[in-house]
C-alpha cells in the first residue's frame, strides 16, 4: 500500500530538522505508531538523519510540554528501525516512528541523578513519566487516530528495561508484525533487539488518547509499584519505624552490604546507616556521599521491594 492520505505534518511540530530531502523514503499509508526512547536529554542528530525517526518529542519540563520535531512526512518511511536483508520489512511497513527524548533504563537514570540531574526537572524517565508528558504523547496518538486511522490499541506486554531487550516474548513474529495495526514499542518490532520504551504506562497512555477522541474508556486499574518510592532524606533522619526499613535492610543483606549483628528490623538504627554506607561505597561514592543516609540515586539502584 503506497497511498498517502491525510495531513503529513503534525500541527506545531518544528520542521527545522527535516531529513526527507536527503534520504527520500518510501511512500506508504501509516497504520502503526512505534514508540522509542532515545537514552539522551537533548535532540539527537541521528548521524545526520541516517537513523532518524518520523518525529522526535523533546520534554520541556519547566513548561510541562513536549517540543516536537518532524524529520519525515507521516506517510514516508523513516530510518530508526533495524531492517535486516531477507526477513520482514520494518521501516517501510506502514509505521510512524516517534523518539521520546529521555530514558527507559534505570541504570541511566541512576547515572544522571548521580551527576546532579533531577528527574522530571532535567529529564524524563519514561516508565515513571509525569502525567503531562503522557498526555502530550497521548494527544499525538489521538491525532494519528483521527487523521490516519491508527487504532488506539496495542500489545498487552510492555516489560521493563533491560528485561525488554533482545528476543523476548513481547517481540512480534514476522506474521504478527505484518498483521499488526495500532501502537507498539521498539521492543515489539521483529529483527530489532532494542528494549525501549520499557515499562511505559501504556494503559494510561491509551486511556488519555481515547478521552481525547471522545471514545469511551474506563480508567485503568492503578498498578501496584514494583519498588518502594524514595521516601526523602529527612524521613530517615527521624529514625522511622516502618516496614520500608525492614525491606531496605533485607535488600542490603542481599547485595552483600550488611553491618547487622542480628538481622534488619523495622526500626531505623545505626546498623541500618552503616549498612547503607557500605551500599553507597559499593556504588562508587566516597566521603560525605557515603555517610549512610539514603539519597535518591542509591535508593533507586537498591530496588527496595514495594511494601504498600
Amino acid at each position: 500500500m503506497t497511498t498517502r492520505t491525510g495531513p503529513q505534518t503534525y500541527p506545531g511540530a518544528s520542521q527545522a530538522y527535516r531529513y526527507q530531502q536527503r534520504f527520500g523514503g518510501s511512500a506508504m499509508e501509516v497504520n502503526v505508531v512505534a514508540l522509542h526512547a532515545t537514552e539522551g536529554r537533548t535532540l539527537p542528530d541521528y548521524g545526520g538523519g541516517a537513523s532518524a525517526p518520523t518525529l522526535t518529542a523533546v520534554p520541556d519540563c519547566k513548561a510541562r510540554k513536549l517540543k516536537w520535531y518532524q524529520h519525515f512526512d507521516i506517510d514516508t518511511s523513516a530510518r530508526a528501525l533495524l531492517n535486516l536483508p531477507g526477513g520482514v520489512e520494518t521501516n517501510t511497513n506502514n509505521v510512524c516512528q516517534v523518539e521520546k527524548v529521555g530514558t527507559c533504563d534505570p541504570g541511566t537514570r541512576t547515572k544522571w541523578t548521580k551527576a546532579g540531574y533531577v528527574q522530571d526537572v532535567d529529564f524524563v524517565f519514561w516508565p515513571d513519566a509525569p502525567e503531562w508528558a503522557l498526555a502530550e504523547v497521548a494527544e499525538f496518538l489521538a491525532w494519528m487516530n483521527r487523521q490516519h486511522g491508527v487504532p488506539l490499541s496495542g500489545p498487552s506486554s510492555w516489560p521493563a528495561y533491560p528485561s525488554s531487550y533482545g528476543a523476548t516474548k513481547a517481540r512480534m513474529s514476522f506474521a504478527e508484525w505484518n498483521a499488526f495495526r495500532g501502537v507498539c514499542g521498539h521492543m515489539h518490532v521483529p529483527e530489532n533487539s532494542h528494549g525501549d520504551p520499557g515499562a511505559i504506562d501504556f494503559d494510561r497512555l491509551i486511556h488519555l488518547a481515547k478521552q481525547s477522541v471522545g471514545e469511551p474508556s474506563a480508567p485503568p486499574e492503578p498498578s501496584r509499584p514494583k519498588y518502594q518510592p524514595y521516601p526523602g532524606g529527612s524521613w530517615f533522619r527521624k529514625a522511622p519505624r516502618s516496614a520500608v526499613v525492614t525491606a531496605m535492610g533485607k535488600r542490603l543483606v542481599a547485595v552483600g552490604c550488611s553491618a547487622y549483628s542480628s538481622g534488619p528490623g523495622p526500626q531505623w538504627t545505626e546498623a541500618d546507616r552503616r549498612s547503607y554506607a557500605k551500599w553507597q561505597r559499593k556504588q562508587g561514592h566516597t566521603g560525605t556521599a557515603a555517610d549512610g543516609w539514603p539519597g535518591i540515586a542509591t535508593w533507586t539502584a537498591l530496588k527496595v521491594p514495594y511494601t504498600g
